[in-house]
């Protein structure tokens, strides 16, 4: 089957990319753009600024956010087999969730609470409608944001070795009041770390285990987990932030001795992996073939197509985007970002995908059947996709020909 991409115009996303890497805005990039089962793959740059070793297809970057539609499959299995179910309450896996209090308002102290309306469920972790999550504020401003600095929960670029273990997170978490009533609204991130814990309680067994039995190996994802073995260590890209305390481009993780060079106590559901484009290839592929993968069935059709769905109402939706506008053009599914208005080019209706706040993009696109993919090692410096992200989507749109 004809592709339909322009390889003149494929061209021309490679000298745009070069361009952000020769400018020094980029380190180095990986981008694939597949559709109808021709792929196309760019390595650009080095692996580490002043470094001689090359960005390559099989480069392994820090995934973060991009973990968070991985673990929302893994709990669909489950859903599947009757071991957990979308509306009923988790407090029999999640004691530490039972009986929640919720803040009178965000910005009041911590005493001044009411009982939840109702428990947490599976849905609302999935869709990020427990009733706490990020809060587009600086540190310390609001008294919760001060006590979630104080138990080590804030939070922030993903640092694997600094996070407790499950059970000990989980405790922690269960000492703060909510800061929404359940169901109220979408509040970004900390469903998907919940999530992760309930899975691994759920199954019997530790997060990646399940992930690597249910996901990985299926799909041939051999190079995606929650740490680099040694003998991959050399594969692993330098990652760059910039500090938001002095406003210094600087590195943020080394491969050696870097946070994802061993097992993490707790492995992140929200933003613990890493991965490569092909391994992610593999699992958006499983996705547009609405849950299987050559002979594997990973979910069924419905439950992809229920995943890929906006789940929010518009009250939901109310104030609570990372970017101002967001939800103007787009819902929420279950971990993931759903395209419901074309604004864009690079952003048809019913597109889906999310980002990863260390520099990786990714987005599934059914009705061209194309899979889009960006990994840098640059962090991002604000909520809002940065040059390079958004140059990508559009030029991997522009290169369609048909």
């Amino acid at each position: 089957m004809n592709s339909g991409l322009s390889k003149t115009r494929l061209g021309r996303m490679h000298d745009v990319m070069a361009g952000h890497v020769e400018h020094g805005g980029i380190p180095g990039l990986v981008t694939l753009v597949s559709r109808r089962g021709e792929t196309h793959v760019d390595a650009i740059g080095p692996m580490a600024l002043g470094g001689r070793a090359p960005m390559q297809r099989d480069t392994i970057f820090r995934v973060a956010s991009m973990t968070k539609p991985v673990v929302a499959v893994a709990a669909l299995s489950l859903v599947e087999e009757g071991r957990l179910r979308l509306d009923d309450p988790v407090d029999t896996l999640l004691p530490e969730l039972a009986n929640r209090r919720v803040l009178k308002r965000l910005d009041g102290p911590l005493e001044e609470t009411v009982p939840a309306s109702r428990p947490i469920t599976l849905r609302d972790l999935l869709t990020f409608r427990l009733g706490f999550g990020l809060v587009m504020a600086p540190p310390g401003a609001y008294p919760i944001l001060k006590a979630l600095q104080d138990t080590g929960l804030a939070v922030g670029p993903p640092r694997p070795q600094d996070a407790p273990p499950p059970d000990e997170w989980m405790r922690r978490f269960g000492t703060l009041p909510l800061m929404h009533q359940p169901g109220d609204r979408w509040m970004y991130h900390t469903g998907s770390d919940i999530l992760g814990v309930l899975i691994a309680r759920a199954a019997g067994q530790p997060l990646e285990v399940f992930l690597r039995a249910r996901i990985f190996e299926p799909l041939g994802m051999k190079d995606t987990s929650f740490s680099v073995p040694r003998e991959k260590i050399d594969r692993l890209a330098t990652s760059y932030w910039t500090n938001f305390q002095t406003g210094v481009f600087e590195r943020f993780d080394e491969p050696r001795g870097g946070h994802w060079s061993r097992p993490p106590a707790f492995p992140s559901g929200g933003g613990g992996l890493v991965s490569t484009v092909d391994d992610f290839l593999a699992f958006s592929q499983m996705l547009l073939d609405k849950g299987r993968y050559g002979r594997e069935r990973i979910l069924s059709r419905p439950s992809v197509e229920t995943m890929t769905t906006d789940q929010l109402t518009p009250s939901q939706k109310a104030g609570s985007g990372l970017v101002g506008g967001y939800f103007d053009s787009h819902g929420w599914g279950f971990g993931v970002g759903v395209v419901t208005r074309r604004e864009d080019p690079g952003e048809p209706m019913g597109q889906y995908g999310w980002d990863g706040g260390l520099g990786t993009t990714w987005r599934c696109d059914p009705g061209e059947q194309m899979v889009t993919i960006l990994m840098t090692q640059r962090a991002w410096a604000s909520p809002a996709l940065p040059a390079v992200h958004r140059d990508f989507l559009t030029l991997a749109y522009q290169a369609i020909d048909d």
